[in-house]
């Protein structure tokens, strides 16, 4: 656990990461139950960010139980908005994500989209794999990394595997484990006001409260460029801040006891407004 008296130390360390990753690509994390029948206004700008025509996307559906269905169902829409070629790439055992045929698709990548489903797959079969360190390498170099739901989760590099939601914050409410490391200092939860996900992200920061927190609703992404937040879609995005709390009784408190959190900061921000990873604040 990290004490709070570290917090400005940490905070440090994380703007000096969030400020050296301008050359990095843009990440579209979305909070599931994206539009994919009407507008798809979020399914769109991952498009367009990834080269729009020029688009070469990779569907990963190695979260989800269904990976024919799930991955026809992403290519199609991605084919309609005309995209110039729309692979999938299944990794159903740890050792496909070395298959050489399908390192070689998102080598020509410009734009790679991580489905739904379980994030604990995701990290379990492609973390310090072959195509792990190829999205990082291309990453840094301007590839557009897209995921929603457990797509979303996996992002950062501490994940929420589970939790209770619906929840007084407690130590005993989450569960968390390396993500994929794409985004530092943060914490993802999705499907957030819909599944009531407040505490089990308060649980998540208390523990880590150098990090920020970020609650996507469903039909919602933010998209981060550089240390950047932008937001579109219907609903909203709660960011939370625990770093200056005034106090807590978190180092008192057993595993499964309550809570106590004063002096939080929160925002709420809908479609169009934008948020500074750097300066922790909202950009108007």
């Amino acid at each position: 656990m990290v004490a709070i008296t570290k917090n400005k130390q940490d905070r440090e360390e994380i703007e000096s990461s969030v400020s050296g990753s301008q050359k990095q690509g843009q990440l579209i994390i979305i909070g599931g139950a994206e539009d994919k029948e009407r507008e798809c206004t979020i399914l769109r700008e991952f498009v367009r960010l990834s080269g729009g025509r020029e688009a070469q996307l990779v569907v990963m559906t190695v979260a989800t139980s269904l990976p024919g269905e799930v991955g026809a169902t992403y290519r199609d829409i991605f084919e309609r908005f005309g995209a110039k070629r729309v692979d999938i790439v299944d990794t159903e055992r740890r050792e496909d994500a070395e298959n050489s045929r399908d390192i070689e698709i998102i080598q020509q990548a410009t734009g790679v989209f991580f489905t739904g489903g379980d994030q604990a797959r995701i990290t379990d079969l492609l973390k310090d794999t072959e195509i792990d360190r190829l999205l990082h390498q291309k990453f840094d170099s301007g590839l557009v990394i897209g995921g929603t739901s457990a797509g979303a989760a996996m992002m950062p590099e501490t994940m929420i595997v589970e939790g209770d939601a619906e929840t007084h914050p407690r130590l005993e409410t989450v569960t968390l484990e390396p993500g994929m490391g794409f985004l530092s200092g943060v914490a993802i939860d999705q499907h957030f006001s819909q599944r009531g996900r407040l505490g089990r992200l308060v649980s998540t920061l208390i523990q880590q409260p150098s990090m920020l927190g970020i609650g996507i609703d469903e039909n919602t992404a933010i998209i981060v460029n550089g240390d950047e937040v932008r937001v579109i879609g219907e609903g909203g995005v709660t960011i939370i801040d625990l770093a200056d709390l005034s106090h807590t009784n978190v180092d008192e408190s057993l595993h499964d006891e309550a809570l106590a959190i004063c002096g939080a900061k929160l925002h709420i921000l809908p479609d169009g407004y934008r948020f500074s990873l750097k300066q922790r604040d909202c950009v108007c």
